[in-house]
């Protein structure tokens, strides 16, 4: 497996050159989520050194009661040779989950960006598979998903949850081919970031869903990934965020049928317009 996580480099004659690591840097963003940083960081370096990853790690810092102590441990974790930092957001760069990832990116080392949760609900394990399809160049935008192979909920999920979590999708399946475009944890080289960032919606909760449509991504890749039970830190779904869902649905919608949508309106008020003069000629 290490083998195949390194990129073979060919000199301009052809010849085989060193073998170079390939690169990533795993994006988390957080608030108030102190207690899982130090096993989240341990893991994921275990993981991406044993899969020949070269890696770096960005916690994106919402400012919250755990604020400093999340610096300390990050400061005593760099001492002990992790390649991690912390970035803590001002006021004025945004707040809420997508505007953290966005701005994670923006200000990550190599060009492989990948994002997870703090909360340990995404295995740290499972980081070097989600990255694979696109440092393969197999895919432009990987997502682990919990619909596909052997992926699943490693927990009882409650029934209300579930539902949900399935209408939410079903809501999406119209705007990406992923079996799980609720999920937050994905890969996406930034060239193909590019292309649509300064149309992504900054407020929007799921920034994996956001990603793909604003940023016509055509070659997903959907990875199994196992759902875990929540480590520690609370659940950020509240009404609210349901709220902006439905917002974020609207307007993607708008963004990828608006030809359509407005070819319809178009003949809709045609007919409409037909039938008035038809009405008047007629008395």
């Amino acid at each position: 497996e290490k083998d195949s996580a390194r990129e073979v480099r060919r000199s301009p004659r052809g010849h085989i050159m060193a073998a170079a690591p390939r690169k990533i840097s795993v994006v988390v963003p957080t608030y108030n989520e102190t207690e899982n940083l130090a096993p989240l960081t341990k893991r994921l370096f275990a993981a991406t050194r044993s899969a020949g990853l070269e890696a770096d790690l960005l916690f994106a810092d919402d400012e919250s009661p755990g604020t400093e102590a999340s610096a300390s441990i990050v400061d005593a974790l760099r001492e002990q040779g992790y390649a991690v930092r912390m970035h803590r957001r001002r006021r004025d760069e945004g707040r809420g989950l997508s505007s953290a990832v966005l701005l994670g990116f923006s200000v990550a080392s190599h060009d492989v960006l990948v994002c997870m949760d703090a909360d340990l609900q995404h295995e740290p394990e499972a980081v070097p598979a989600i990255a694979r399809p696109v440092l393969d160049d197999a895919a432009d935008f990987a997502i682990g998903s919990r619909n596909v192979g052997d992926g699943g909920i490693g927990f009882d999920w409650s029934v209300t949850r579930r539902v949900v979590s399935w209408g939410a999708t079903l809501l999406a399946a119209p705007l990406t081919c992923s079996t799980d475009p609720m999920s937050g944890f994905f890969c996406v080289r930034r060239e193909t970031l590019d292309r649509g960032k300064r149309l992504c919606n900054p407020r929007g909760f799921k920034i994996a869903l956001e990603i793909m449509v604003r940023c016509r991504c055509r070659r997903v890749r959907d990875v199994p990934i196992t759902f875990r039970e929540r480590v520690a830190g609370e659940s950020k779904l509240t009404m609210t965020q349901n709220v902006e869902y439905v917002r974020q649905l609207l307007a993607l919608y708008w963004f990828v049928y608006k030809m359509y949508l407005a070819a319809a309106l178009a003949a809709g008020l045609a007919v409409v317009v037909v039938l008035v003069i038809v009405a008047g000629q007629s008395r």
